[in-house]
């Protein structure tokens, strides 16, 4: 595994190979095992659009696999002021052993990847949140005990974290439904990805119908980064796509709810549902941590 470029690219194996030694590092840190398996190796944090979870996991994982990592904002780079990102890539191989950028534009981590020798790891896009998805995945299994038989469903935004989560969930033999308004469905690619998998996947604008029988139910918050110009349109947009009691009730009794936070209470999601179910979102939380782990170990060991 050289990149982890968008869970597209993944297969079952890469995926359930990620999740299987993320689960083995995280009982590791645990029971104070110590797993310095990138000692002495740098890891360049790439960050165009902030986050506390992104930086503070990565920051974590690397000096628990015993490298370190470099934090470079937009001030610390020339990219976006006349550098090209095939020389910024070209230039950064030659000093660091891996990348994860969060940023904007996929091609920009797509070129990183193409231009560079070192692995890139995106770490969030416009387009995809594959980091956040293995998370949720692990999180899942963790709970759950398998993926068989589940059904996953996602209400908001047909955004990054939508597009991720259909082909991660899918990848894994899930169920998938999705509610979203009519204006802002998942991208093309993903929608096309979905048609091998027949009445496995389904997509409305109603969210009761969605939630029917799900055993997890995702959400985003309505307004990202890049957006905040939209927030009035996107309130009026997404009424009615908020995870309450009426969604809980439609889902399994056991259902469990997802949130890659920040959480914006009594919009996306009520204060009730999200207490509800705090647990189950902070240990997804938690796992960003562990499942980025073991995406730096898998493209970042030497020996392997």
């Amino acid at each position: 595994m050289k990149h982890l470029l968008k869970m597209l690219d993944l297969s079952t194996d890469e995926i359930m190979e990620i999740l299987n030694l993320a689960d083995q590092l995280k009982y590791e840190n645990k029971n104070g095992i110590t797993h310095h398996i990138l000692k002495g190796q740098t890891l360049g944090m790439i960050f165009q659009k902030s986050s506390t979870r992104t930086r503070v996991s990565f920051e974590t994982g690397m000096y628990q696999l015993g490298g370190q990592a470099l934090f470079l904002s937009n001030r610390d780079l020339q990219i976006g002021r006349g550098e090209p990102v095939q020389d910024t890539a070209r230039v950064l191989s030659r000093y660091l052993d891996g990348i994860m950028i969060r940023t904007f534009e996929q091609k920009e981590v797509e070129d990183l990847a193409e231009y560079g020798s070192i692995p890139i790891i995106n770490g969030l896009t416009d387009f995809c949140h594959p980091c956040q998805v293995l998370a949720d995945l692990m999180t899942i299994r963790e709970f759950k005990g398998t993926f068989n038989g589940l059904k996953m469903c996602y209400i908001g935004d047909g955004n990054n974290m939508a597009n991720s989560l259909i082909v991660g969930g899918l990848k894994v033999g899930m169920d998938v439904s999705i509610a979203c308004p009519d204006d802002y469905q998942p991208d093309k690619q993903v929608l096309d990805f979905t048609k091998q998998f027949g009445d496995k996947f389904t997509m409305t604008n109603v969210p009761l119908e969605a939630a029917k029988d799900a055993d997890v139910l995702f959400t985003d918050v309505w307004t990202s980064m890049g957006e905040e110009a939209e927030t009035e349109k996107r309130k009026i947009a997404f009424a009615g796509y908020q995870i309450n009691d009426e969604i809980m009730s439609a889902a399994k009794p056991d259902a469990m709810v997802q949130h890659c936070l920040p959480a914006h209470r009594e919009e996306e999601i009520t204060e009730k549902v999200f207490e509800a179910h705090a647990n189950e979102i902070f240990e997804e939380a938690e796992n960003r941590l562990h499942a980025q782990k073991a995406v730096l170990v898998k493209t970042m060991k030497k020996d392997q």
